[in-house]
């Protein structure tokens, strides 16, 4: 069975999670008690109702504890993020991702039953910063505060070796899973691989590692 999630908050964040979520064709339930909003996503959302997300009531009538996977998008109104995190969490939703506009306040959700707290102007800045200051990262993507997926440029010093002779894991505790090459994505690679000129790196590792070895590896 596909996944199921449920929006709670049409604004800047929830309203394009739901535009996401319908582009890659997943279900999706949307709610806010801007009656605007529900319109403008009517279309879009697997369904998408006018009403509070506070309303406990009208949470458990719409079927909330279904979702396999719930975001609370509203982070400016921080007494209404915790106290609908709060219910979710006594409602025994599976998964609560909630949008958090400070540190404070993502203490306060971690503490109260949040599964994951989103700060997307944090996290976007970070994934700027780190992509500005490399010479070679193309992408980088956060997987936890010590880990990170990074899409490298290959350079002409690594062009022609092969994944074992790179010997990346031994050498700088981090792993190449995969490589874009021709627009096509290879998965599951060996040490028979051989790198290519303009190949794109996937590489996997603590944020500390992986910047060791764009310094001394590629």
């Amino acid at each position: 069975m596909n996944k199921q999630f449920a929006v709670l908050g049409l604004g800047s964040f929830g309203g394009h999670l739901v535009e996401e979520f319908h582009e890659i064709g997943a279900e999706v339930f949307a709610m806010d008690r801007n009656a605007e909003l529900v319109d403008k996503y009517f279309d879009i959302a697997t369904h998408v109702i006018h009403g509070d997300a506070q309303d406990e009531q009208l949470l458990v009538q719409a079927g909330i504890r279904n979702f396999d996977l719930v975001v609370v998008s509203f982070g400016e109104n921080i007494e209404a993020s915790i106290l609908t995190t709060i219910i979710l969490t006594d409602l025994g939703v599976k998964e609560i991702w909630v949008k958090a506009s400070s540190l404070y306040h993502q203490k306060v959700l971690e503490k109260i039953g949040a599964t994951r707290v989103i700060r997307p102007e944090k996290d976007m800045a970070r994934r700027i910063a780190h992509r500005l200051a490399s010479k070679h990262f193309i992408d980088y993507v956060e997987l936890s505060e010590e880990h990170s997926m990074v899409e490298m440029k290959a350079t002409q010093k690594i062009t022609g070796k092969t994944i074992a002779a790179l010997n990346v894991r031994n050498r700088f505790g981090c792993n190449i899973v995969g490589i874009y090459r021709n627009h096509d994505l290879i998965v599951a690679v060996s040490g028979e691989d051989r790198i290519e000129k303009d190949d794109v790196l996937i590489v996997i590792g603590e944020n500390r590692k992986l910047h060791r070895f764009e310094k001394q590896g590629v």
